[in-house]
């Protein structure tokens, strides 16, 4: 049977974690060997950044019990999940690209056969692009940067986006290509 490879994207906030993946994917040009699941967000659907799956917190845990996720996290007061069926997409040999939290990574390495690729970006220019955002406070920025800071990182891979997101994207593209081998 032939199994693939979960390539698991972490990052601080800020870092284009999201940016990196989607041009990645238009290098791609459709490769129907690398799949990006939508993630199940508790967070509301016009948010902003990622297309994701909108759900209640009530909905997210029946997902999470039902076993319809298989993997799950809650960061800032939001839970995260990657749908279950990505075990059939591995099962075919594909890779499957999933941005999860760096907390979630000993669980994703548990489960299946796993590539961690670090997405950063300088401290200040992770500030300023969060400041852009009009999300959070001063404040609130700050500590989310000195808690990213604080959490080590068990990565395979590490691309710093700082320049050119079209840099960022072939080298990530690069990665992806290579775990399709």
């Amino acid at each position: 049977m032939a199994t693939g490879k979960l390539v698991c994207v972490v990052g601080p906030s800020g870092a284009g974690k999201d940016s990196v993946m989607a041009a990645a994917k238009d290098l791609l040009g459709g490769d129907h060997r690398v799949v990006f699941p939508r993630r199940v967000i508790t967070r509301a659907a016009d948010a902003g950044g990622e297309d994701h799956l909108s759900v209640t917190p009530d909905h997210f845990v029946k997902l999470r019990d039902s076993g319809a996720l298989a993997l799950w996290w809650e960061a800032h007061g939001i839970a995260y999940g990657i749908p279950a069926g990505i075990s059939d997409d591995l099962a075919t040999g594909a890779v499957v690209v999933a941005n999860i939290s760096r907390t979630a990574i000993p669980a994703a390495r548990a489960a299946y056969d796993s590539v961690v690729v670090e997405i950063t970006a300088d401290p200040n220019v992770l500030a300023r692009r969060l400041a852009g955002r009009g999300r959070e406070t001063a404040e609130d920025i700050a500590n989310r940067l000195a808690r990213a800071a604080a959490v080590p990182t068990d990565c395979d891979e590490t691309i710093v986006n700082d320049g050119e997101l079209a840099e960022a994207a072939q080298a990530f593209a690069g990665i992806l290509k290579r775990a399709c081998r």
